[in-house]
This record gives C-alpha cells, sequence and structure tokens, in this order.
C-alpha cells in the first residue's frame, strides 16, 4: 500500500553545528521526525517536519499508565553514499509485537518501513561515516488520550527520530550481577521494548555505577540463579568453542543484533547454546580459565566487551586480549551494515532516492 506522506523541510538545518569525529550518543538529533496518529480506527495524518516540540495535555495516558514503546535501528551509509537500513523487517516486526502486548495498535509493516525510508532520505546528510558511527533511528508510539482512568488509550502517536550517533560504549565495560531487584518476571512485558522497562532498571543502575560498574547484569526473578540480559544488551559467554546466550523464555528482549550474531557464529562452525545460563555455571568457567570471553550484544552498543563480572563481592576478571571472536562478529556486522561486506542474508535495505522520488 502506498501512503501519503507530506514533507515540510527545514529552513534552518544544523548540521553544520556537528562535529561528527565526537558526537555524544542520544544528544544530537538530525532536522527531521516523522509523525503519524491513530484515531481509534486506522491511522492518519503521515508528515514529515522539522524536529520540533510536541504539546501535549497534563492527562496523557502515557504518562500516568506507561503505554510507550519503542525501537531501536540504525542507517549507515556506504562509501558511494547509498543509506543503508539493517534489518528494517524484523524490527517493524518487533516494535508490533511490543504493541500488541501493551494494547496498542499495530503500524502496518510497510507504513513503518516506508517512514523511515523517507525520513533517512531527507537527513542522509547526517549519517556518519565514521567506522564506529551511525544514524541512530528511534520510532516510538505513545498513547494521547487525555484521560485519567486505567484503561488503554483510544489514540495514540507514532513517531520516528533520528540521531546521528558515535560509540555508544568507548571502552570494555564492567558488569554487577544484580541479586535483589528484578527486570521482568514470567508472564510479565520483559520481551517487550516498553518504555517502563527502562524507567525500573534506573535505579538499581545508579546503585551499580556507584560501586563503579557500568551496567547491571539482571538474574531471573525466582531464584536470582539464571543469568537474564544486561541493562542495555543481551549477553553472550565465550568457552572454548562454545557460545552460551540465554533463551528467549519471554523475560529477556528478542535482541535483533542477538539473533544476527547466533546466525553469524553458527557459520563460523561455532556451537551456540540458547538455554538457561547460571552465573555459578559460569563462575567455575571462570575459575578453570574456561571463560575466554563476555560480550553484550545490541543495536545500539552493537558489541561491547566486558572487562569484569562483579559477582557475590568478588570481581571475575576477563583478559580482554582474549576477546579475538567478539571484534571478529563486530567488525562483520559493522561490514555488513556499512556495504562492505556482502550481505548473504537479505539483512539490509538500501534507500535509493530515485525510488523516493517516485511516490
Amino acid at each position: 500500500m502506498e501512503y501519503k506522506i507530506s514533507k515540510t523541510l527545514t529552513k534552518d538545518s544544523k548540521l553544520s553545528s556537528v562535529d561528527f569525529n565526537n558526537i555524544p550518543f542520544g544528544k544530537v538529533f538530525a532536522d527531521h521526525i516523522f509523525i503519524a496518529d491513530y484515531d481509534g480506527k486506522e491511522w492518519n495524518n503521515f508528515e514529515i517536519s522539522p524536529l520540533s516540540r510536541i504539546p501535549l495535555h497534563p492527562a496523557t495516558m502515557a504518562w500516568h499508565y506507561g503505554q510507550a514503546i519503542f525501537e531501536g535501528m540504525k542507517a549507515s551509509i556506504t562509501d558511494n553514499g547509498i543509506p543503508l537500513l539493517f534489518r528494517a523487517m524484523d524490527h517493524a516486526n518487533r516494535f508490533n509485537a511490543s504493541a500488541t502486548r501493551m494494547c496498542m495498535p499495530e503500524i502496518p509493516v510497510d507504513l513503518f518501513v516506508e517512514s523511515i525510508k523517507q525520513l533517512v532520505n531527507i537527513d542522509k546528510n547526517w549519517i556518519p561515516t565514521q567506522e564506529e558511527s551511525a544514524l541512530y533511528l528511534r520510532p516510538v508510539m505513545m498513547a494521547v488520550d487525555e484521560f485519567v482512568g486505567v484503561r488503554s488509550s483510544d489514540t495514540f502517536k507514532f513517531m520516528v527520530m533520528t540521531l546521528p550517533s558515535g560509540p555508544y560504549y568507548n571502552k570494555p565495560i564492567g558488569l554487577l550481577v544484580e541479586e535483589h531487584f528484578v527486570r521482568a518476571a514470567d508472564g510479565g512485558v520483559g520481551e517487550a521494548k516498553a518504555a517502563g522497562n527502562y524507567g525500573a532498571s534506573l535505579y538499581p543502575t545508579k546503585l551499580a555505577k556507584e560501586k563503579g560498574y557500568d551496567q547491571v547484569m539482571w538474574m531471573d526473578a525466582k531464584e536470582f540463579k539464571y543469568v537474564q540480559e544486561v541493562g542495555t544488551m543481551n549477553i553472550f559467554f565465550v568457552l572454548d568453542n562454545v557460545v552460551l546466550t540465554p533463551n528467549l523464555s519471554g523475560t529477556i528482549l528478542r535482541g535483533i543484533t542477538r539473533d544476527s550474531i547466533i546466525t553469524l557464529l553458527k557459520e563460523k562452525g561455532y556451537t551456540v547454546e540458547e538455554r538457561p545460563v547460571s552465573m555459578e555455571e559460569i563462575a567455575k568457567a571462570h575459575a578453570n580459565g574456561k571463560l575466554l570471553e563476555v560480550f553484550g550484544a545490541g543495536t545500539a552498543a552493537v558489541i561491547a566487551n566486558v572487562d569484569r563480572i562483579g559477582y557475590k563481592n568478588v570481581d571475575l576478571k576477563l583478559d580482554i586480549d582474549k576477546a579475538v571472536l567478539s571484534k571478529e562478529l563486530k567488525r562483520d556486522i559493522n561490514g555488513i551494515r556499512k556495504g562492505r561486506i556482502p550481505d548473504t542474508h537479505n539483512w539490509i535495505m538500501p534507500v535509493y532516492e530515485e525510488e523516493l522520488a517516485l511516490l
């Protein structure tokens, strides 16, 4: 289906003020935003316009009852100037899975993808060319009924912002195993990219940072025995030629970077075990010298090496010089995203200006 997207371009671009060699993650926004409205029956009012503040009523339901979801995606650009989206359809489908769990309307996949392609094409000069950088894309949906009362909203707003971004982590990170607070429980919304999941994580993360760690490693909500994920990423453990990662049980995010890495690992001949992974098992492997590397994986971070894990008042330290596999995987992912390595999985979607001009 074709969607009529109106476009109003900025007359005051901020592009010239950006130092693309020093971009703090999440703070620099490109010129334009895509917005659509759901009126209770269908999506309409498709518009790309200059990024600006949005007036909302104090009773906007998203603020009171947490009906808000988001995605994180990236656009890169080839050496000859063609923008590339990475696994756009998968992000659209995951966004809709989050919407269903949060009692929100799905957005047509073709509209989701088309809005992003149009927006990226308009702001393609904002896509960094530096090796560790990309244009971060943030689709978000929120409830906008003006009502105080616990029920699902009837109306919603869908928006896509773009942010040129450098590396999320510029050094190896330390993780603290959390043995009191929980991120998600069976039957909860852990698998959804719901805003409230991240709000609930802020206080435990603050405490971890006060102890000198960068992020929390979440454990299961029943026994605090099995690893779930990190605050911003899925997690992988490399033992000899076996790679362990927690299985998708409904309490952790279905990471698209996670899935990409599993695919690449299997192609490289590694055995990948998706199963419950206990911290006792990891601690024992570390003590026996079998834990070669630990890394997190996510859209923002791509791959982040872990140099220590705080567990029961002891730091399990890791030799980053042995983190050969994760560095190779990061090169592969970045190479595919930038069009320098052949895409044999149909993960890449080029954004061709001449095709968009026909719409």
